[in-house]
C-alpha cells in the first residue's frame, strides 16, 4: 500500500474543507468550524491546517467581507496572517515585519471578541519564533522550571487555560526555542530539556509524551548526513530514549483513537519503535495510521544520503521490516499490550 501524504489526514470533513478552499470556497471551512465548536484541540489542528492552506489566496478576506460579524472568520484572519508572516520570516523577504504586525492585531483581535478560544493565542505563540532575539518582553518571561531559559511562558499559560496541555502549543514552544539567536549545543540542550521536562508530567493519553522523540529527531537532522548514517538507530535503541518511546506507545497510543491522532505524532512514534529495534510494537502503530503517512521524522533521520524520495524509502522499509517482525511473533505481539483502550 503506497503512503498517502494529507495534511488532514483521517479527518474526512477537513479533507473536504481543504478540496473547497483549492477553489476559493470559504463556506466548507465556515460550517466545519461551526461543527467543530468547542472541541479546543480539534478546533486548534482544523484551524491551522485550513490557516495553511487559505495562506496563499484571498479566501479569508472574502469570507470575511461577506460576513464581517463572524467570530470564525476573524478567527480564520489571525491564523492566515500568522502563517503568511512565518512564511515570509523564514524567506527573509523585507515584509516579514509588517505581517507580523498585522497578525499580531488580528489575533489581538480575535482574543478580545471570544475569551474562550485558545487559537488566538496560538497564532500569538506562533509569531514569537519570529523575534529570534526576544526583544518583546512577552517572549523572554521567566519559566516556572529552573532549567528552562526565558521564553513566551505567558502566552503558554493563556492557552493552558484555555486548553490545558494543548499539543499545538507546545510544539510551538519548541519552534520558539529552536529559532532564537543562541549556540547551536544550547539550542538542543534547551530543546531536549523542555520535552523531558513536559514528559515527566503530562498526562496518560496525552500527545505531549512524544516531546522527546521530537527533540531526539532534531538532533539527528541537525547532524551531518554521514554521521546520521553510521549512529542515528544507536541512540533510540538506548536509554533514555527507549524508555520514552515506550511510555508514549503505553501511555499514549493504547489509549487513544488513532483517527484522532496527529499523522505526525505516529510516524514519530512509528519511527522511533522501529529504529529502536521494537518491531512488533512498530508494526502496530503503522497499522493504526494506514494509509496515511508524513515525510517527518524519516526525512531528518533517514541514512539513505542524498538520494530522491529518501524519506519516503526509509518509511516503506521501516514499515516492511516492523510487518515481517509482527508475522513472526503474533503471538509475543499481543501478550506485550493486549487489547486497545480508547478514551
Amino acid at each position: 500500500m503506497e503512503p498517502v501524504y494529507h495534511p488532514a489526514g483521517a479527518d474526512g470533513e477537513l479533507r473536504s474543507a481543504l478540496t473547497a478552499l483549492k477553489v476559493g470556497r470559504w463556506m466548507a471551512m465556515r460550517d466545519l468550524l461551526a461543527e467543530t465548536g468547542a472541541n479546543w484541540p480539534l478546533r486548534s489542528f482544523r484551524t491551522q491546517v485550513l490557516g495553511i492552506r487559505a495562506a496563499g489566496s484571498d479566501v479569508t478576506e472574502a469570507w470575511l467581507a461577506e460576513e464581517p460579524d463572524s467570530y470564525d472568520a476573524h478567527v480564520m484572519l489571525a491564523r492566515v496572517s500568522a502563517e503568511r508572516a512565518l512564511r515570509s520570516h523564514h524567506q527573509r523577504h523585507a515584509a516579514a515585519q509588517d505581517l507580523e504586525q498585522r497578525a499580531r492585531r488580528a489575533a489581538l483581535t480575535a482574543a478580545g471578541r471570544e475569551q474562550r478560544d485558545p487559537v488566538p493565542w496560538l497564532c500569538l505563540l506562533a509569531l514569537a519564533q519570529i523575534d529570534e532575539r526576544a526583544l518583546r518582553g512577552e517572549h523572554r518571561a521567566r519559566a516556572a522550571e529552573p532549567m528552562l531559559p526565558p521564553g513566551p511562558w505567558g502566552l503558554l499559560h493563556e492557552v493552558n487555560q484555555r486548553d490545558p496541555g494543548s499539543r499545538e502549543a507546545y510544539h510551538r514552544v519548541v519552534q520558539f526555542l529552536l529559532a532564537r539567536r543562541a549556540p547551536e549545543s544550547a539550542v538542543l540542550a534547551d530543546v531536549v530539556d523542555f520535552g523531558r521536562w513536559v514528559a515527566s508530567w503530562a498526562l496518560d493519553g496525552s500527545p505531549l509524551l512524544l516531546l522527546p522523540l521530537y527533540a531526539l529527531a532534531e538532533q539527528c537532522r541537525r547532524q551531518s548526513d554521514q554521521r546520521r548514517t553510521v549512529t542515528w538507530r544507536l541512540r533510540w535503541a538506548e536509554e533514555p530514549a527507549i524508555g520514552y518511546t515506550l511510555r508514549a506507545f503505553h501511555s499514549w497510543f493504547l489509549r487513544t483513537d488513532p483517527a484522532r491522532c496527529s499523522v505526525l505524532d505516529l510516524n514519530h512514534l512509528a519511527c522511533a519503535l522501529w529504529a529502536g529495534h521494537q518491531l512488533a510494537r512498530a508494526d502496530a502503530v503503522f497499522a493504526a495510521m494506514a494509509p496515511y503517512a508524513a515525510r517527518e521524522p524519516w526525512a531528518s533521520v533517514h541514512d539513505y544520503g542524498g538520494q530522491p524520495r529518501a524519506a519516503e524509502s526509509l518509511f516503506l522499509r521501516a514499515r516492511a521490516e516492523s510487518a515481517a517482525a509482527a508475522r513472526r511473533a503474533p503471538d509475543h505481539r499481543a501478550a506485550s499490550w493486549g487489547t486497545r483502550a480508547l478514551d
